[in-house]
């Protein structure tokens, strides 16, 4: 109910709701194309993913490869990955965070976002 016994402009939360809505969708391109990194070892391993959580770049170092120890090298990439996508996930939230408590999400979430 609205104060005062009025009602909602409903124009005009429409509108207000099409405006989140873009607002959301531009922050969803601009996490696709912003990359992220992630490493491990001391930056033996690194790994590069979009804010989106798409990898998209591997690199090692060729100190890291030991022909009698791939089982290290493998470790150093899944860690690598897994730092990249935790800062992916990092700047998820603060991009798409703060729209989604403007579109209702606040802890409850948003169905297709990772909060």
């Amino acid at each position: 109910m609205i104060p005062g016994g009025g009602q909602p402009n409903m124009q005009q939360l429409l509108q207000q709701a099409q405006k989140m809505q873009q607002d959301l969708a531009n922050a969803q391109e601009e996490l696709a194309r912003t990359e992220v990194e992630g490493q491990a070892g001391g930056g033996l391993v690194k790994a590069t993913v979009t804010g989106a959580g798409e990898l998209r770049a591997l690199r090692i170092d060729p100190k890291a490869v030991d022909p009698d120890d791939t089982e290290t090298l493998a470790d150093l990439v899944v860690a690598a990955v897994q730092a990249a996508n935790e800062n992916a996930q990092n700047l998820q939230q603060q991009k798409l965070g703060p729209l989604a408590q403007g579109l209702g999400g606040g802890g409850s979430g948003i169905p297709g976002l990772p909060f």
